[in-house]
């Protein structure tokens, strides 16, 4: 069964991750149904969400490969129903 979630991710230095980053999302397209980035360019971080629907070990994987991306800090939130 599929669920929805958000993936919120802080890239601490956009600059030496958002390469890689963007590369993880675009391998996952299939499940990715939105997302949001807001850039603060003085404080040399980025802040990105983006809202997956998909089964769990899909929404798992996207969330786990983020998070192994240095410069990167990625939480995830699961609805509890399923669709």
């Amino acid at each position: 069964m599929k669920k929805i979630a958000v993936i919120s991710a802080i890239l601490e230095e956009p600059e030496k991750c958002q390469r890689e980053f963007n590369q993880v999302i675009a391998s996952f397209k299939g499940i990715v149904k939105g997302r949001m980035g807001i850039p603060f360019e003085e404080e040399g971080i980025s802040v990105i969400c983006i809202t997956v629907m998909g089964d769990l070990d899909n929404i798992n994987s996207l969330t786990g490969k983020l998070g192994n991306i240095p410069y990167v800090s990625v939480k995830t939130s699961i609805s509890k129903k399923e669709v």
